[in-house]
C-alpha cells in the first residue's frame, strides 16, 4: 500500500503544479511520460499499482489545480465587461483567490461523489446502464449537438433597430457559431480519416487541433488586449453554505457524470446541459458547479476504465493508460479509487499556496509575459511531440478558434472537432460524408 501512496502523491503533485501553468494539459504531460518510458524501455518493468496511482493522482492533480490558471488568467478587457463569466467577475473584484477556493471546494465535492458514488454503485449501475443505452448513443448524441447549437442566443439582445439591421446583428454571432461548428467538424474529419500527423504519435492525433482551438486563441487575446489584474485580496471570506455547496454539487455531478459516461462528450458539455436542467442562478453556484463537472469529467473518465464489469475507456488519461496496462480484476479497481483519495487530499490542499504563489507571480510579472512564455511553450510541446505536420494543423485550428473570440460567439462550438464525426460513424454515415468532403 505504501507505493501506491508515495506514487498517487508524487502523481498529484506533478498534476497539480503543471495544472498552474496556462495552457498545458495533464494529457501532454502524460504523453511525454508514455514516450520516455518507451524510449527508456521500461514500460512493461513499471509495477501496474505504481504505474495506476501515479496516472491517478496526475488526473485528479490537474483537474483540481487547473482552477488556478482558469480563474486568474482569465481577466476580460472593456469590449467584454458585459459578457463575462462568475470567474473573471471574482478576479475583476479583487476576489480571483476567492474564486479559486470555492471552485476548488466544488472539486472536492467532485471527488467525494467520484469515490463514495461510482466507487460504491458503479459495479452494480454503470454496466447496466452501458447495456440499455449503448444502442441509443447515436440519437442522444444529435440531441445533444441540437441542444448546444440551438442554445446559442444573439449577443446583442432585444433592442436595436428593427428591420434586417437587427437580424444582421442577431445573426452576426449565431452565423459564427454555426460556422465554428462546421468548420471545427470537417477538421475533425481530416484528422479521423486522413490524418497528416505521423502514425508513431498518433495517440496524440488531436493535440495539435486541441491547442489551436482553446488554447492559444486564449493567450493571444491576453496578449494584444490591454488586461490589467486588479489587486487581489488573499483571503477568503468563507461565503459558501452548505445549501450552495450541494446544489452546485448536485448540477456539476449531473454534468460531469453525464460528459464521462456519454461519448464524446466533454464537460464543458455536460456543465452546459446541467446548467440548464437546475437553473440556478447563483455565481457561487456556478463555481461550485464547474469544479465538480471538472473533476468529475476528467476523475471519473478515467475511473470508468476499472469498474468491474464496464471497462469503458472515456478520455486521453484512460486511453494512453490502456495502452500500458489493461486491468483486469476488483484490485485494480480498489487500488484506482485509494490512489484517487489520496490524491484528492493533497491536491486540495495545495489550491490554497499554489494560488497565493501564482498571484504573486502574476503580479510581478504581468498579463502579457505570462501569456507569452505559455504560447512559446504550447508551440515547442506540439511541434516537439507531433512534428512540422503537427505544427500546421495547430495554425489550422487557431484560425477557426479565433472566430468564436472575435465575433463574441460561444467557444464550445469548437467542439465540433469531435461531436461531429463521432456522431456521423455512430449513426453509420461518417464514410459517406468523409467520402463526400473528398477524404476517401
Amino acid at each position: 500500500m505504501i507505493p501506491v501512496v508515495i506514487s498517487s502523491i508524487t502523481g498529484a503533485l506533478i498534476g497539480s503544479v503543471f495544472a498552474c501553468i496556462p495552457g498545458l494539459h495533464v494529457y501532454n504531460v502524460m504523453a511525454l511520460a508514455v514516450i520516455a518510458l518507451h524510449l527508456c524501455g521500461v514500460g512493461g518493468s513499471v509495477s501496474p499499482d505504481t504505474l495506476v496511482s501515479f496516472a491517478a493522482g496526475m488526473i485528479v492533480g490537474y483537474s483540481m489545480l487547473n482552477t488556478v490558471p482558469s480563474v486568474l488568467l482569465a481577466a476580460p478587457d472593456e469590449s467584454a465587461i458585459f459578457t463575462v463569466l462568475p470567474g473573471q467577475k471574482y478576479l475583476m473584484r479583487g476576489h480571483g483567490y476567492e474564486g479559486a477556493m470555492i471552485t476548488a471546494a466544488g472539486g472536492l465535492a467532485g471527488l467525494f461523489l467520484v469515490v463514495f458514488g461510482i466507487g460504491l454503485l458503479g459495479p452494480k449501475l454503470l454496466p447496466l446502464a452501458k447495456a440499455v443505452l449503448h444502442p441509443h448513443y447515436h440519437w442522444i448524441l444529435w440531441a445533444v449537438i441540437a441542444f448546444m447549437l440551438m442554445s446559442e442566443w444573439p449577443m446583442e439582445g432585444r433592442l436595436g433597430q428593427a428591420g434586417l439591421a437587427k437580424f444582421r446583428a442577431a445573426w452576426g454571432s449565431l452565423g459564427v457559431g454555426l460556422l465554428t461548428f462546421l468548420m471545427s467538424g470537417f477538421l475533425g474529419f481530416i484528422l479521423f480519416y486522413r490524418s497528416p500527423i505521423s502514425i508513431d504519435v498518433s495517440f496524440q492525433n488531436l493535440m495539435p487541433a486541441f491547442a489551436g482551438l482553446f488554447t492559444i486563441p486564449s493567450l493571444l487575446l491576453n496578449i494584444v488586449s490591454n488586461v490589467k489584474m486588479p489587486k487581489q485580496r488573499r483571503t477568503f471570506s468563507k461565503d459558501l453554505d452548505a445549501a450552495v455547496l450541494l446544489k452546485g454539487a448536485f448540477a456539476g455531478g449531473l454534468g460531469g457524470g453525464f460528459a464521462a459516461f456519454f461519448p464524446a462528450i466533454t464537460g464543458g458539455v455536460g456543465g452546459l446541459l446541467a446548467g440548464h436542467a437546475t437553473a440556478w442562478r447563483d455565481d457561487r453556484i456556478f463555481l461550485v458547479s464547474q469544479g465538480t463537472s471538472k473533476l468529475v469529467y476528467y476523475v471519473g473518465g478515467f475511473l470508468l476504465l476499472f469498474v468491474p464489469g464496464l471497462n469503458m475507456t472515456r478520455g486521453g488519461g484512460a486511453w494512453m493508460l490502456r495502452g500500458l496496462y489493461q486491468p483486469h480484476t476488483n484490485h485494480d479497481y480498489y487500488i484506482a479509487l485509494a490512489a484517487l483519495a489520496f490524491a484528492g487530499a493533497i491536491s486540495f490542499l495545495l489550491v490554497s499556496p499554489l494560488a497565493r504563489g501564482s498571484m504573486a507571480i502574476i503580479s510581478k510579472v504581468g498579463y502579457r509575459r505570462i501569456s507569452c512564455v505559455a504560447l512559446a511553450a504550447i508551440v515547442a510541446l506540439v511541434g516537439g511531440l507531433t512534428g512540422l505536420m503537427g505544427v500546421l494543423v495547430m495554425l489550422v485550428a487557431t484560425g477557426i478558434g479565433l472566430l468564436p473570440v472575435l465575433y463574441g460567439a460561444r467557444r464550445m462550438n469548437c467542439l465540433g472537432i469531435i461531436l461531429l464525426p463521432v456522431a456521423c460513424n455512430m449513426s453509420g454515415i461518417g464514410p459517406t460524408v468523409a467520402g463526400w468532403i473528398g477524404l476517401l
